[in-house]
């Protein structure tokens, strides 16, 4: 069974290649696109869909925004199991800092500029505060081209999706990003930051063996 894996935002693939999955999966990941100018997220969606092949039962998973994009996959290409790590079900399980960049807009006005190399960088140390113990945390945020940083982070705060009761979620029970408190996972993983699936990798592979 082939399973089509989406990293984080800025991510890619480093964080999650500790896990280990049940013999009989093939992984696939699919690699972030840069959006095309005013690109609209279900047009961008669908590009990423391109990548799955759904000739054949397949499963997804996402890890933080590539949660949420598997998620919409789904709804272009069902899959027979979706697993989300680290990232929301719904619009619901917005955080608070999260559901004031919706309401104020201010993702959309900020300037690209401020998601330039340096800025990038500056957001990867930044995130080393979720995880002050990780020391490979710089190593895992690749993808930093800025207008595709700032697409990214106006469409997290814009998302709308009704809740699927059939995905399947992992969340850290310290996560600052996806603040578990906001909702109800189907397997916390204790001590867990945001990074979790790779600085708890060996609880997550035991749930992904479960699942899968």
């Amino acid at each position: 069974m082939k399973i089509y894996i989406v990293s984080g935002l800025g991510a890619d693939f480093k964080v999650l290649e500790r896990l280990e999955f049940p013999k009989h999966c093939e992984l696939i990941f699919i690699d972030w696109l840069i959006p095309e100018k005013n690109e609209s997220f279900h047009a961008y969606v669908e590009r990423m869909a391109e990548k799955v092949d759904d000739s054949e039962p397949f499963y997804l998973m996402g890890y933080s925004f590539g949660g949420i994009i598997v998620q919409e996959i789904n709804r272009l290409k069902p899959a027979e199991k979706v697993v989300i790590l680290g990232s929301i079900k719904s619009d619901k399980e917005k955080s608070r800092f999260i559901k004031t960049g919706e309401i104020t807009k201010i993702p959309r006005i900020l300037p690209v500029g401020l998601f330039n190399e340096k800025a990038a960088n500056v957001y990867a140390v930044l995130r080393k505060l979720f995880d002050p113990k990780n020391p490979r945390l710089l190593q895992y945020f690749r993808v930093k081209d800025p207008y595709y940083l700032k697409w990214s982070v106006e469409k997290v705060a814009e998302w709308k999706f009704d809740e699927n009761p059939n995905v399947i979620q992992i969340s850290g029970d310290k996560d600052i990003v996806f603040p578990v408190r906001y909702s109800k996972p189907d397997y916390i993983i204790k001590g867990g930051t945001h990074l979790f699936p790779a600085t708890k990798y060996k609880e997550v592979s035991k749930i992904l063996n479960e699942v899968f």
